[in-house]
């Protein structure tokens, strides 16, 4: 519609300009000595138009030629942004085929633009580690070790790639640096937590996993087995003495004190180093908490000395515990064990035979048949001795097939 208004515009125009010719008899004398030029004046008007035309046409073809170069370079920064996208695009689309000898290959190509640079360098890094080739990944990251926009990016995947590659020195330098530029969101936490994991860094891990539960970013069942891993480690490889024993139980937070897998740690490694009492105290609170065998076991072990008003309390303790749980077989094994201790031959035999009847692990049979055989063999029931004996012999010989 708009073609047709503007040629009826046109038409309109030109029988205008052709009426308003027609009637104008004017005249124009062009004078310069010794020439004289006469035309009329609609011819004059004409040639003013050709020469407004023509010197139009001009200035624009030099306008054009002068920015000829600029056409061109921009031309040229077009062509090579537009590859450079493209080659990024393909670098993306083969890294996420699993494709990374092509996503390395295509990352090169989008390189060459420099705002791509980075990020180019970031997947050709990734590629090159999926392939296990350290050193080419290594450069691909030293490339845009400058560039500060990408710091934080460059950071994070070194420390993904070199945790994967179980290289935990290096790992927790780039964690460092992380800490140190205070990135703290959950991602970095999270590899911080393998790094430090990998390392060994136990107090460091314990940190990180109370940071991640407060975010609800770790499992339950994953935080309690870090929880065990690194209080395993803490308690029992780095306990050189009873006061670093006390320190180190002191500073762990109150809620974990009372968790069944810690306090059964933290108790055997107080009594091998004579600090029977703090264990056998930190053990009961914990199973005033929760009723746990792992701490039975445990209080078993910090069995006081005979005579001891401290034993004649464990007894009675065992007793107040059997009338809630009267079928443990653990209890009653603890409860064997610390008459037998105190020489009280009746109970120690009754408890130690309520094992055999309620009991199904194979360690706490052989362990009352053991304790039930020592028991004989102080009463010079020699018969009764040598048959549990063998008892504890062929519960042994079933548990080691």
């Amino acid at each position: 519609m708009g073609f047709f208004i503007r040629l009826v515009i046109l038409f309109a125009t030109a029988v205008i300009v052709a009426l308003s010719a027609r009637f104008n008899p004017g005249n124009v004398v062009v004078f310069y000595p010794p020439y004289r030029v006469d035309m009329s004046l609609n011819l004059f008007i004409v040639l003013v138009l050709v020469v407004f035309v023509l010197l139009g046409i001009l200035f624009y073809t030099i306008n054009v030629t002068r920015q000829m170069p600029d056409r061109v370079a921009s031309y040229r920064r077009a062509k090579i942004e537009r590859e450079g996208n493209k080659a990024l695009r393909d670098a993306l689309k083969a890294f996420f085929e699993g494709r990374f000898g092509h996503a390395e290959k295509a990352a090169m190509r989008a390189a060459e633009l420099p705002d791509n640079a980075p990020l180019a360098a970031l997947i050709g890094a990734r590629a090159a580690h999926n392939m296990s080739q350290s050193e080419r990944r290594d450069a691909w990251l030293a490339s845009i070790e400058d560039n500060q926009q990408y710091k934080v990016a460059r950071l994070v995947s070194t420390t993904e790639l070199l945790v994967d590659g179980h290289q935990s020195q290096q790992a927790l330098a780039a964690v460092k640096e992380l800490n140190a530029n205070g990135t703290r969101h959950i991602h970095v936490l999270r590899w911080a937590l393998k790094a430090n994991q990998q390392a060994k860094q136990w107090t460091e891990v314990l940190r990180l996993v109370k940071a991640l539960d407060k975010h609800r970013s770790l499992h339950p069942a994953l935080s309690m087995r870090l929880r065990e891993l690194a209080y395993k480690d803490l308690l029992t490889e780095r306990s050189q003495d009873p006061e670093s024993i006390r320190r180190l139980w002191y500073n762990i937070p109150a809620e974990d004190r009372v968790k069944p897998f810690v306090a059964a740690l933290a108790a055997r490694a107080m009594v091998a180093q004579g600090l029977n009492e703090d264990a056998r105290s930190l053990l009961e609170k914990a199973i005033q908490e929760e009723w746990d065998e792992r701490l039975i076991i445990a209080y078993r072990e910090t069995a006081a000395k005979e005579g001891s008003a401290a034993l004649l309390n464990q007894i009675e303790r065992c007793e107040s515990w059997s009338v809630a749980h009267p079928a443990d077989p653990e209890l009653a094994l603890t409860m064997g064990v610390l008459c037998l201790q105190q020489k009280l031959w009746g109970k120690a035999e009754r408890n130690l035979e309520h094992v055999l009847v309620y009991g199904t692990d194979a360690e706490c049979l052989r362990q009352a048949n053991l304790k039930l055989a020592q028991l004989h063999e102080q009463l010079g029931t020699m018969d009764k001795a040598a048959g549990y004996y063998r008892a504890c012999a062929l519960v042994s010989s079933v548990q080691s097939s």
